[in-house]
């Protein structure tokens, strides 16, 4: 029977029944269905995993620009108040002046306070430290003193007086410095 089964044209073959093909695919179904579920879920993770990375990173950026944002205003403020300094010292000598117009005067010592509480309040603080240890980090020698003036290495005078902003020195004072005497 086989050999006439082989024998016979594809459309005399007799048909398999439906019957038997379906068990199989009942079994493939579930299995199908499982399969996008699970790819469903995987993407859903991934998807997942990516919002999570992006909303990370644009954290990271927020506090970035913040930061940048922040250390820029302070640049510009230390900038700014570089360019004041200079009438500090003006509205200083002219204080040590002597003038007959105790009414300007007055007026002159005014303004010079007011403007030197504005600075503190932004966080300037001066530098005047005469009878100290010399440091480099905040003033500049531009004079050499005798043993007279002072302990050797000590700031006998201040010429200029130096200003700072928290750790950044706005500008170094110029002071007249002991010799040490070890020449």
């Amino acid at each position: 029977m086989a050999m006439d089964e082989e024998n016979l044209n594809p459309a005399e073959q007799p048909e398999e029944t439906p019957q038997a093909e379906a068990p199989a695919e009942a079994e493939a179904a579930p299995a199908e269905a499982a399969d996008p579920l699970a790819e469903a879920e995987a993407k859903a993770e991934e998807y997942l995993n990516l919002a999570q990375r992006v909303q990370a990173d644009f954290d990271n950026y927020r506090r970035r620009t913040k930061a940048i944002r922040a250390e820029a205003y302070e640049d510009g403020a230390r900038e700014f108040i570089k360019q004041l300094l200079p009438v500090v010292d003006n509205l200083e000598r002219a204080v040590a002046q002597e003038s007959s117009d105790e009414q300007l005067l007055t007026g002159v010592k005014l303004v010079h306070k007011q403007l030197m509480e504005a600075l503190e309040k932004r966080g300037v603080t001066v530098i005047d430290r005469p009878g100290e240890k010399f440091d480099p980090t905040l003033e500049n020698a531009v004079l050499q003193g005798t043993p007279e003036e002072g302990e050797p290495g000590a700031v006998c005078a201040v010429l200029q007086k130096g200003y700072k902003m928290g750790d950044f020195v706005l500008r170094h004072a110029m002071v007249k410095v002991v010799a040490d005497g070890q020449e």
